[in-house]
């Protein structure tokens, strides 16, 4: 990673196909390791002891105990972008979960800007062509009924190998288009915008306007889900980052609002 460059592409604004429609408003403080453990672990770490102000970036070549949802951790192979961003979204604490959807449409959007046709996999995950793409993790320090400083971890398949229902940026078939037209740093940038455009719609007068940007860019809108051994529709998301279901009988239509965490959508293959 050029860091100069980033820095460049992230300050430069009439230079970047992704600029944000924000103001970045943060001095940027950027860190890089060949290995660590987790960005996340170590970002969290620094701002923990004081080291970290919002702005500050850990990005790594390699991690060997990523860290994503519900405690699962992972290797990461060199070639793939692995980076954390401190923030102060100063938001209600009941508003985690809106902060994940803010986050990572605002990176699917952002990267959309660049000819990356992403999609999201609610809540959290990157996709692109129908496999994964990527996905974000978000950590926050709780201080009263407020959000006092989150820690986002990011992860996208760049040019690592990748197996399974997972997606690089490399080509890697006849049918499959050359998306790494652009550098990692452009990749990078791109990313930190969105992550910042994104949690900056989390707000009371925005975040309808949000949820129907999520909604647009979600895989699974109007498809077809079982939970608890019902039939359901996908037809939206909750102010607090739900998944919004409809169930349909000959005599009544209901709602239920998923949880992160209690309902997974999966990846088809």
């Amino acid at each position: 990673m050029n860091c100069q460059k980033l820095l460049f592409l992230l300050t430069a604004d009439s230079l970047n196909d992704c600029k944000s429609q924000q103001d970045l408003d943060l001095d940027f403080n950027i860190y890089t390791f060949d290995v660590l453990a987790s960005t996340n672990e170590k970002l969290s770490q620094l701002v923990t002891d004081g080291q970290a102000p919002p702005g500050t970036i850990v990005i790594a070549d390699r991690q060997t105990a990523g860290r994503g949802q519900r405690g699962r951790t992972w290797n990461s192979a060199p070639g793939g972008l692995y980076l954390s961003l401190a923030i102060a979204p100063d938001l209600p604490a009941s508003n985690v979960h809106q902060l994940t959807i803010g986050i990572v449409w605002g990176i699917a959007h952002s990267l959309r800007q660049i000819g990356l046709p992403v999609a999201i996999k609610w809540p959290n995950d990157l996709m692109l062509s129908g496999r994964k793409l990527g996905g974000i993790l978000t950590q926050t320090r709780i201080s009263g009924d407020r959000i006092q400083d989150a820690v986002v971890g990011v992860g996208i398949n760049y040019t690592n190998p990748v197996e399974g229902l997972a997606i690089n940026l490399a080509p890697s078939n006849d049918y499959q288009p050359n998306y790494r037209n652009f550098s990692m740093e452009m990749l990078t940038s791109c990313t930190i915008r969105g992550i910042i455009s994104g949690y900056k719609r989390c707000t009371p007068t925005t975040i309808e306007g949000l949820l129907s940007d999520y909604l647009e860019l979600l895989n699974a809108r109007g498809r077809s889900v079982l939970v608890n051994g019902r039939l359901g529709t996908v037809i939206g998301i909750s102010p607090l980052g739900e998944l919004r279901v409809s169930f349909t009988t000959a005599t009544t239509v209901t709602t239920a609002d998923l949880t992160p965490g209690t309902f997974s959508l999966g990846y088809e293959s």
